[in-house]
């Protein structure tokens, strides 16, 4: 066990991908000797070398095409988006080849792709820098999809999807980059496709994921104060969706509260919501919420605390939540 934060964790992991399996290989916009724009790949070219850990040119389709072509004849590429809305030139090459090209050839050709994807917001930046567009990801057949919230989930998902046959977009929540937190880089206890109660509660489901986790944590720890035992259930693996855990959780408590940066409007949490509502909707006793970001454009650096959900407007869904009819937690599950 080792204390790391999780650009820490996200580099030990790399590194002990390119250790273990000399097909990995590292590659994008000044991922080599300056260790890319958010410092994730720092001394990985020092260490294997300008012929695995490589810079290359300033075109994101390129970048993905070239992928491509190299995990059709065997190799492992992981490449790096430096920012969420940079990966939208690649988009044809994603969703056209990378995400069809295992169905096109009836599983015959893998191509196990890693895209690492930098996403969202709470840095300061601007529009093309702070996209959540984890939703057009998750509506493309043939990608997986996950997120960490954790540095150990960043250490173990970023190695299960350098494993897997299948392409994986990776998005790295940016603004968790420098939390902190314990990593046990040998353990990779949590399944791929299995989502995680972060914390347990009675009375309300707040389901969350990536840079939203800590925000969710954070909230019900909060809600006590208001008499909410708030439960915590992070996704870690978008697509796939995890009903089996989310929806044991809800069922549980009768409440849910959806969380992501997001806009709403067709957003991931809108499927988030259909899927819970159609498997416990005779569980439920309020309808389904949802807090996202607004359905702007990235907002200015100064106006996007407004914007990105926080644990005032998560705490205002939950008191939304029909509470006048019951006592809170007395006999939950009889």
């Amino acid at each position: 066990m080792t204390a790391l934060s999780m650009s820490g964790a996200l580099n030990r992991a790399l590194a002990d991908a390119l250790e273990a399996d000399d097909r990995v290989l590292v590659f994008g916009e000044d991922v080599g000797p300056l260790g890319g724009v958010f410092r994730i790949t720092d001394g990985l070219a020092a260490r294997f070398g300008d012929r695995r850990v490589f810079d290359t040119p300033l075109a994101e389709s390129g970048i993905v095409g070239t992928a491509i072509g190299m995990a059709m004849n065997g190799m492992r590429p992981v490449v790096e988006m430096q920012f969420d809305a940079f990966a939208y030139p690649a988009f044809e090459q994603i969703t056209s080849h990378l995400a069809k090209m295992r169905n096109r050839t009836r599983g015959k050709v893998e191509v196990p792709v890693v895209i690492r994807i930098p996403y969202g917001g709470g840095i300061g930046g601007v529009e093309h820098h702070c996209d959540s567009s984890e939703a057009y990801y998750t509506h493309t057949s043939g990608l997986r999809v996950v997120t960490p919230g954790t540095p150990q989930d960043a250490y173990d998902l970023l190695r299960d999807a350098i494993d897997s046959p299948d392409p994986v977009i990776f998005l790295e929540p940016k603004r968790r980059y420098w939390s902190k937190g314990e990593v046990f880089p040998g353990a990779r206890r949590v399944g791929f496709d299995r989502a995680v109660v972060r914390r347990p509660g009675r009375d309300v489901t707040l389901i969350a994921y990536g840079p939203m986790v800590a925000t969710a944590l954070e909230t019900a720890q909060a809600a006590t104060e208001e008499g909410w035992d708030v439960e915590v259930v992070d996704l870690r693996s978008l697509s796939p969706f995890d009903d089996e855990t989310v929806c044991e959780s809800v069922r549980r408590t009768g409440r849910a509260v959806v969380v992501h940066e997001a806009s709403g409007f067709g957003g991931y949490g809108a499927e988030v919501v259909a899927r819970v509502t159609e498997r416990c909707f005779h569980h439920l006793h309020a309808p389904v919420l949802r807090v996202t970001g607004f359905d702007i454009p990235y907002p200015p650096p100064k106006l996007e605390e407004h914007h990105l959900p926080g644990v005032d407007r998560i705490l205002d869904a939950i008191g939304r939540l029909q509470w006048d009819d019951e006592v809170v937690g007395a006999g939950r599950g009889a």
